[in-house]
C-alpha cells in the first residue's frame, strides 16, 4: 500500500493543489524532461503497437487489451510505490510527495489553457479561437461558430476539471501515489486507445470500461463542487445541483455529464448538443436545454471563475475532513 497514512496524505494532498495553483505545469522544465505522462504514453503506444494485431480477431484483440491495461496499472502502481518507499527512506522526504503529485494535477494548465480561448476571441477573432480551441477539444473547430467555440471551452474546462484535477486527487488521497501513478496510466490509456475506432474498438475496451470506473466517484464528486462554486459565477446552487441530477445521465459518457450538466445550470447555458468530432457528427441531446444557447466569450471567463471556485473549495473540504480527523 502507501508509506503515509490517511489523514497525513490529506495534508500532502492540500500541498500539491497549492503548488499546482501557484506554479503550474512550467513548459521550461518540460522542454528540458520528459513528462512524466509522456512515460505513460510511450508505454502504451509500445503495448499498441506490439500487442494489437490487425490480423487477429476482435476476440483475441480484447483479451490482448485486458492484459496489456493490467500489467500496464501494475506498473504504474508498484512505480508509486517505490517512488514513496524512497521518499519515507530519508528525512524529510515526505516533502517530495507533494512536488510529484502536484505534476500529475492539472487545475492550472487547465485554468492557462482555457484562458487562452478568451483571449483569442479578444486578441484575434473568431478564427484564432478556434485555433485555440482546437488544443483543448476533439472536434472540428472550423465548424464551430462563436457560441460553439464557446460551449467547447467550457464543456473541456467541466470534464477536465473532473478527470485531470479532481479524480487525481480523490485517488491520492485514498492510496497516494500509487493510486495517483495507476489513474493517471488508465486515464492515458483510455485517450490513446480508448476510443470507438476500428483499430482500438477491442483492443481498448478495457481501457475505456476501466476509466469510466476509476471516474465515476470523482465525476460526481466534481459535479457537486461545481454545484457549489455557482454563486461565485453569478449562478445559483439549486439551479446547477437541479440541472446536474436532471440531466447528467443524458449524457453519453457515465461521468462526463455530471460536471458538464453542472456547469451548463451554473452558467444558465446549454451545454453539449449535436457536435462534429472530424467526419462524425455525435448527435446528442443539449443539457440544462432550457439555459441560453447562444454562448458568448464571457461565459468562458465565468466558467474560469468556478473553476478557481470550485478547486478551493475542493481543497478547504480536504482540510476540514483532516480537521475532524483530528477533533
Amino acid at each position: 500500500m502507501t508509506e503515509f497514512p490517511f489523514d497525513f496524505r490529506l495534508l500532502l494532498l492540500i500541498a500539491a493543489i497549492g503548488i499546482d495553483a501557484l506554479v503550474g505545469d512550467p513548459d521550461w522544465i518540460w522542454r528540458r524532461l520528459p513528462h512524466p505522462v509522456t512515460w505513460f504514453g510511450a508505454l502504451i503506444g509500445l503495448s499498441d503497437r506490439t500487442f494489437n494485431r490487425d490480423a487477429a480477431a476482435p476476440w483475441i484483440r480484447r483479451i490482448a487489451g485486458v492484459l496489456v491495461i493490467v500489467v500496464l496499472v501494475a506498473i504504474a502502481w508498484f512505480a508509486g510505490v517505490l517512488v514513496e518507499r524512497l521518499a519515507a527512506s530519508f528525512t524529510y522526504g515526505f516533502v517530495l510527495i507533494p512536488v510529484i503529485a502536484s505534476v500529475l494535477l492539472a487545475s492550472r494548465s487547465l485554468y492557462v489553457h482555457v484562458a487562452r480561448v478568451l483571449q483569442a476571441f479578444y486578441s484575434g477573432g473568431l478564427d484564432t479561437a478556434r485555433q485555440a480551441v482546437s488544443m483543448i477539444v476533439g472536434r472540428d473547430p472550423e465548424s464551430l461558430d462563436k457560441a460553439g467555440v464557446t460551449r467547447a471551452a467550457i464543456e473541456s474546462t467541466a470534464e477536465n476539471f473532473s478527470d485531470g484535477v479532481v479524480a487525481p486527487a480523490f485517488w491520492f488521497a485514498v492510496f497516494g501515489l500509487p493510486g495517483l501513478f495507476a489513474y493517471k496510466m488508465i486515464n492515458t490509456a483510455d485517450s490513446m486507445i480508448g476510443h470507438r475506432s476500428a483499430r482500438h474498438e477491442a483492443f481498448g475496451w478495457a481501457a475505456a470500461r476501466l476509466d469510466d470506473l476509476v471516474n465515476l466517484p470523482a465525476s460526481r464528486l466534481a459535479g457537486f463542487l461545481i454545484t457549489m462554486a455557482a454563486p461565485f459565477a453569478g449562478g445559483t446552487i439549486k439551479q446547477s445541483f437541479m440541472a446536474m441530477l436532471d440531466d447528467a445521465r443524458k449524457h453519453r459518457s457515465p461521468n462526463a455529464g455530471w460536471p458538464e450538466a453542472a456547469m451548463a445550470g451554473a452558467l444558465g447555458l446549454a451545454l453539449a448538443g449535436p457536435r462534429r468530432y472530424g467526419e462524425r457528427v455525435v448527435e446528442d441531446p443539449y443539457l440544462n436545454d432550457a439555459g441560453r444557447h447562444e454562448a458568448g466569450p464571457g461565459d468562458i471567463g465565468r466558467a474560469l471563475k468556478i473553476l478557481r471556485a470550485a478547486t478551493a473549495l475542493g481543497a478547504t473540504g480536504i482540510l476540514m475532513l483532516w480537521l475532524w480527523l483530528h477533533t
